[in-house]
């Protein structure tokens, strides 16, 4: 059900928009050095708003080589843990006293509801001041051999950090990766999605306010395959941070190989939730509408397979078409919408194949199709389709989008088994009762993270990251400080120097007896 009864402009456009987007390198916002821009669409008219700045090769070695001095000449790396601190809670302190701005930027930009941007942009706050308390607070391994050495451990930032971002929470996931990056003194290349330029930004007003040193942040616009491509193969950035689909996770890590780069890639996701007859039904229910229809469907943690055991099949699956119908498909700028709009035509195009798709593999128990009074712009229903078989491609591949498959199972065996049957391994959802099969399940699926009985509700401290196909190393904590860091290792001798002795002089070296027979 689409409630279209209150009378909103399909096109709020908030004010101050920029009139057009450029890069920021070394302190200063510039075009591109060839002049090239590209259109940037509002997600609810699919009309241009506005041009960005089109960055290629020559633009990100211009903000390379500005990092670059930064990291070397600059005072950033050299600062305190303590003095960094500053300047991240300053940032965090600015975030949150504008985020409702941001949300209506985020929210017109991405077609994010207004309700759910507003909430990333706090938690980009919080990722600001979580890694400025972590760096102050942090310590590290220390060991000893009483009377012999002395072993402590040396963390230093690496140097220029490339950090390229998607367009589904676009601020909250730059946050996720200046925050460490910053923290531990490295200065940073962001190249955001070009999908959704207009908050990203903003970060530099926001830097320049709380004081981070010039040249330490820089901002390209562009095209993965010109600007992302770029700055993955450019020999001075021995750091790539990555969110995105798989596939170009794939191309990253091939061009990023010959220059042995770090890597650390959040990819795609295809994630269960795993429902047993024991589990309380009613929060099982609101808990995986939330997962899979919240922003938009366009999150890689949405729990878009759900795995339900036969006793309760049918009372779930009634129940769930029930409860996705009456999902608010709305504009973005209203506070009562749950949906908005997909974030561009191309997208919107895609997740439309795969409803076609999966007319022709399940049985369609709501959505699929566009919601009444919603003729222009990339609103899609939330779409549910039950009896999906495992083999089905609606099953095995992601879809990005307010989509979700439900499929029936028998034992724990055949759960576990239609859990791990597809490439991704990103997050997993399990509702039960059972603390031993609880236990036991989690640990034998497939999924970099594991949510038991909860919607994903995420702890900073804890790791980020998948497996398979979802990604490769893990961010979060203290992970993220190790993957920003080199840790060199220092040994203190205390004593005497326990060393062999190879090549003695000939006059140290014991006499040797004559043999005087013949």
């Amino acid at each position: 059900m689409t409630d279209t009864t209150t009378a909103l402009d399909s096109r709020h456009v908030p004010d101050g928009l920029p009139e057009h987007i450029q890069h920021y390198i070394d302190g200063e916002f510039v075009d591109s050095a060839d002049g090239d821009t590209f259109d940037v669409l509002d997600p609810v008219t699919n009309e241009t708003y506005v041009r960005a700045a089109a960055g290629k090769k020559a633009d990100i070695d211009r903000a390379v080589a500005a990092a670059r001095r930064a990291f070397t000449e600059g005072p950033w790396p050299r600062l305190l843990p303590r003095e960094r601190s500053r300047v991240l809670h300053r940032i965090a302190d600015i975030v949150e006293s504008r985020d409702a701005r941001l949300a209506e930027l985020e929210s017109f930009d991405s077609g994010l509801p207004i309700t759910q941007a507003l909430g990333q942009a706090r938690r980009a706050a919080e990722n600001f001041r979580f890694f400025a308390d972590l760096i102050v607070a942090q310590a590290d391994d220390a060991y000893k051999v009483p009377g012999r050495q002395m072993n402590y451990v040396n963390r230093k930032p690496i140097g220029v950090a490339g950090l390229i971002t998607p367009w589904n929470t676009p601020f909250m996931l730059e946050s996720w990766k200046l925050g460490p990056a910053l923290a531990t003194g490295n200065t940073v290349v962001l190249k955001p999605a070009e999908f959704t330029p207009l908050s990203a930004s903003l970060w530099a007003g926001i830097f320049e306010e709380a004081g981070l040193p010039q040249g330490v942040f820089n901002l390209v616009n562009g095209l993965g395959e010109d600007a992302g491509d770029a700055l993955v193969k450019h020999p001075e950035v021995p750091l790539i941070s990555f969110t995105g689909e798989s596939r170009t996770g794939q191309i990253i890590f091939g061009n990023a190989a010959p220059h042995l780069k770090g890597l650390s890639m959040e990819l795609g996701g295809k994630s269960p939730a795993v429902v047993f007859a024991d589990a309380d039904l009613e929060a099982a229910i609101d808990a995986t509408i939330f997962g899979v229809f919240s922003l938009n469907g366009e999150r890689c943690t949405a729990g878009s397979r759900i795995l339900v055991e036969r006793p309760i099949y049918d009372e779930f699956v009634a129940r769930y078409a029930a409860q996705a119908d009456r999902v608010v498909v709305g504009y973005p700028h209203d506070p009562a919408t749950e949906v908005g709009a997909l974030v561009h035509p191309e997208h919107y195009d895609k997740v439309m194949s795969y409803i076609e798709i999966g007319k022709t593999e399940a049985r369609l128990v709501a959505g699929g199709d566009r919601p009444v009074g919603f003729d222009t712009g990339n609103f899609v229903r939330p779409t549910v389709f039950a009896d999906v078989a495992p083999e089905a491609r609606i099953f095995q591949e992601e879809i990005f989008g307010p989509v979700v498959a439900i499929t029936p199972f028998d034992t724990d065996e055949e759960a576990l088994a239609l859990a791990n049957g597809v490439r991704y391994g990103l997050a997993a959802y399990v509702w039960t009762n059972d603390l031993k099969r609880a236990h036991n399940f989690s640990q034998a699926i497939e999924a970099g993270m594991v949510w038991l009985n909860s919607n994903n509700v995420r702890d900073l401290r804890t790791p980020f990251g998948g497996v398979k196909a979802s990604g490769l190393g893990h961010e979060g904590g203290y992970r993220s400080i190790d993957f920003y860091t080199d840790q060199q290792a220092v040994h203190i001798t205390l004593g005497p120097a326990h060393n062999p002795t190879f090549g003695r002089r000939v006059e140290e070296a014991p006499q040797r007896r004559l043999d005087t027979k013949s």
